[in-house]
């Protein structure tokens, strides 16, 4: 069986070690999903266990189609039903990027068209109440090649359930979890979150050091799909629960300026099971000192000026964390945002850095982990044209 997990554009790598790391063997990866080979088993453990994913597909079937006929026909010929039965429910939704078939609204005609034939030539009925089991019927076509799923997640994956108050400017749990895996969460290693929000990025670390399952507490729409049986989203669950390290020593500080959000933080890490590991309190990132007996690094989400905040004011903001962060070395340093020219601001040049995306906004995580006897002589930071207009940074 081919399957195949969605995610935000950048995490296609993690995904991918996520997916190595379930014992499964990956077969492609196009921006946005990776293709993997899986049993009925398969599908709760990827749900339950995949921290990057979106949402996680069954693939019925590829080929290509440059008109709606190819469309049809191609669709007509998948086994839908093997999965759908006589009084199933299957709403068909899709995107088309970069094909001759553009209209979303005609695909999705056609595809339901060509299911609801391909069902009647097999039931023996013409007239379908789809009044049973939903099962979500997605196309995705990429350069005139479709590919038809059916969703097994449901609610996406990203909502954990432990985040019903996110705040102003939410990171996605999917996100926070990609750059919490990359600070490599350590028991002997504290994580301090200056601009922690609703404790996202504390929670996911906290999660990921204790091998906490992301999905362990949800419910999936594949639950509900009897050739998933009951008895695999037992054995799956069980396998997750196993793996949880419950006397785990790491600890995460969440700190913020605004106090309104610590009580939102703690409710959330409470919900996620992981309160006993994050440190909450209130204080301004730009005053905030280094414990002096303490490893540690410092992963955030400022303000980007782009949904909360004047763009001057975060530029300031910009300026004074990294002067305060400056005294924080030799921590790692961990920063996404939106800003093309953060580095200017920050004063430092990025020892490495990342294109991200936070839903539909392009960022980058910058990483600084070199001592300064370690880095090189090239410019501290990211020339720019003052003049310029930078879209993706202009308050809307």
């Amino acid at each position: 069986m081919l399957l195949a997990a969605t995610c935000l554009f950048g995490l296609e790598r993690q995904l991918g070690e996520e997916i190595d790391a379930l014992g499964l063997k990956r077969v492609e990866t196009i921006d946005g999903r990776v293709l993997f080979e899986g049993e009925e088993k398969d599908i709760p453990r990827v749900n339950i266990n995949l921290r990057l994913a979106e949402r996680v597909f069954i693939v019925l079937g590829r080929f290509h189609a440059e008109s709606f006929t190819e469309l049809f026909d191609g669709t007509f010929s998948l086994p839908w039903h093997e999965w759908i039965g006589i009084d199933d429910e299957f709403p068909v939704t899709g995107h088309s990027i970069k094909s001759k078939l553009t209209s979303i609204p005609d695909c999705q005609s056609i595809v339901k068209k060509a299911i609801v034939n391909k069902l009647s030539k097999e039931y023996g009925i013409a007239w379908f109440e789809e009044t049973g089991v939903k099962y979500k019927v997605e196309f995705f076509i990429l350069k005139d090649e479709a590919m038809l799923l059916i969703d097994t997640s449901g609610v996406a994956l990203h909502k954990r359930g432990y985040r019903p108050d996110a705040g102003a400017a939410p990171l996605r749990e999917t996100l926070a979890a990609s750059i919490a895996l990359t600070s490599r969460p350590k028991d002997d290693v504290l994580i301090w979150d200056p601009f922690c929000g609703s404790g996202t990025i504390a929670i996911e670390a906290a999660m990921i050091a204790r091998k906490i399952a992301p999905g362990l507490k949800r419910s999936f729409a594949s639950e509900k799909f009897p050739r998933i049986t009951e008895q695999m989203w037992i054995d799956a669950r069980e396998e997750a629960a196993s793996l949880e390290i419950k006397d785990s020593s790491f600890e995460a500080w969440a700190s913020d300026i605004d106090e309104d959000m610590l009580d939102v933080a703690y409710e959330n890490a409470l919900r996620a099971g992981v309160e006993e590991n994050i440190n909450i309190f209130h204080a301004d990132a730009r005053k905030i000192e280094k414990p002096s007996d303490r490893r540690g690094t410092i992963v955030c989400n400022p303000p980007y000026g782009e949904r909360m905040g004047d763009m001057k004011e975060v530029e300031q903001l910009y300026r004074e964390i990294g002067r305060n962060f400056k005294n924080f070395e030799p921590w790692h340093i961990y920063v996404i945002t939106s800003c093309e020219y953060f580095e200017k601001l920050y004063g430092r040049r990025a020892d490495k850095s990342k294109k991200l995306y936070n839903g539909m906004l392009p960022c980058t995580l910058y990483q600084f982990f070199k001592p300064a006897e370690f880095r090189d002589n090239r410019p501290q930071f990211k020339q720019f044209d003052k003049n310029k207009k930078y879209p993706n940074t202009k308050k809307k």
